[in-house]
């Protein structure tokens, strides 16, 4: 199983970015989705989950309204569209796969984002 970040970076606040994280090795349209991050100094926290077939979406309180997650079953890839950022958003964010709470899941090697002026 493999989980691949991609679209972080340096961007101002007020900016956006918007990243994806491609699978492979799952069956992807089975597998609830999410996206996580950490600060440093800070405990990973999650920031938004899409569910495997009805698409479902939860949003932390801090980026509700900001950030949007989506999903292709298609390509295998998840997305996480942010708006609005705040230096606060600043943060390794990471992709985590899950298939149900039973089973093992599976983290991505995370991909940087950096909101500063």
């Amino acid at each position: 199983v493999q989980l691949v970040e991609s679209g972080g970076g340096l961007v101002q606040p007020g900016g956006s970015l918007r990243l994806s994280c491609a699978a492979s090795g799952v069956t992807f349209s089975s597998y609830v989705m999410s996206w996580y991050r950490q600060a440093p100094g800070k405990e990973r926290e999650l920031v938004a989950r899409i569910s495997s077939v009805a698409g479902r979406t939860n949003y932390a309180d801090s980026v509700k309204g900001r950030f949007t997650i989506s999903r292709d079953n298609a390509k295998n890839t998840v997305y996480l569209q942010m708006i609005s950022l705040k230096p606060e958003d600043t943060a390794v964010y990471y992709c985590y796969a899950y298939a149900n709470l039973a089973s093992p899941g599976y983290w991505g090697q995370g991909t940087q984002v950096t909101v500063s002026s």
